[in-house]
């Protein structure tokens, strides 16, 4: 976590003294609901610098010591926010979710993969039985009262948790890729997958002391297992080899969390072709390519993805 800013007498000492207190002690991070916004229990970076005038709070890391916490979106050397970079992390999940890297065609994308989660929809797959879908429409109705996806929202309601279509079929398909169209409706998906998916995944991932690699390591775990898996996965490879944020070596926590993260997906039948972490992500770490650049070849389902720039 980033040290506090320099404060001037004894209100200095007394506060380094309790942030020191507050690191030693041991507690186990609370579960959270897999809304994927509310998660934020993390490790923190001491060696990464805050600008003036930034907050801090105090959270549980996944192995339950507590430590300070920067603010979401905090500002750090090798940030995935980066708009190239967060383009590329785009372009990366695409090419895993809808086997192409143009992930802006995709805000019209709509059909039931048979995941026990109903319909997958949209830039990031939201669902129509988890909740994140009803999210992105309640948020489209805000802006464009009295369009036609409002309608389905009380039956996306009673469908939270299940994989039925009742309530939705035969129009709702059809329906929401014609407000693919709207530049509202793709703005309520970008703002929902920033809330529910990217914010927390990056800030989780700045706290834990991961560069931009990281960062979208835990992005796309987020987005298929939730936040809640999100947190799952951060305990379970803290287990094995502690953080950056916690002295740890980088390599060997995201390793450790790869590890993890391949477990649970081969319990996941739906999640079982491991491709997207195991010719892709750890092709990125065995290179040792932490900021992610370019260029960047990799593999998907068998399919070769290449970004030159």
């Amino acid at each position: 976590m980033p040290p506090i800013s320099v404060r001037r007498g004894l209100g200095a000492a007394a506060f380094v003294v309790a942030s020191l207190a507050l690191a030693s002690l041991a507690v186990r991070a609370p579960e959270r609901s897999d809304d994927g916004a509310t998660d934020t229990a993390a490790a923190a970076s001491p060696a990464v610098g805050r600008t003036p005038g930034e907050t801090a709070s105090v959270a549980p890391s996944p192995d339950g010591r507590r430590s300070v916490r920067v603010v979401p979106n905090q500002k750090i050397r090798g940030d995935l926010s980066d708009p190239q970079k967060k383009d590329i992390a785009m372009r990366l999940v695409s090419s895993a979710e809808n086997s192409t890297l143009d992930w802006t065609a995709q805000y019209g994308y709509i059909e039931d993969i048979h995941d026990g989660r109903g319909y997958t929809a949209g830039i990031v797959g939201f669902c129509s039985g988890t909740g994140d879908m009803r999210a992105v429409i309640q948020r489209y109705a805000e802006a464009v009262p009295g369009n036609k996806l409002a309608a389905y929202l009380p039956a996306l309601k009673r469908l939270n948790g299940s994989a039925a279509h009742t309530g939705l079929d035969p129009n709702f398909t059809a329906d929401w890729k014609a407000a693919a169209a709207d530049p509202a409706f793709r703005a309520a998906q970008d703002a929902e997958r920033d809330r529910m998916y990217f914010n927390p995944a990056l800030s989780q991932a700045k706290q834990d002391g991961l560069r931009i690699l990281g960062q979208f390591i835990y992005y796309d775990a987020i987005v298929m297992h939730g936040a809640n898996g999100l947190t799952k996965l951060r305990r379970a490879a803290a287990q094995v080899a502690p953080p950056p944020a916690r002295g740890g070596d980088e390599a060997a926590y995201l390793e450790a969390f790869l590890d993890a993260r391949v477990a649970l997906m081969e319990d996941e039948e739906a999640h079982d072709d491991e491709s997207r972490v195991e010719d892709a992500q750890r092709v990125f770490l065995a290179a040792r390519n932490f900021d992610l650049d370019p260029p960047l070849q990799w593999r998907v389902y068998g399919d070769l993805y290449q970004i030159a720039v």
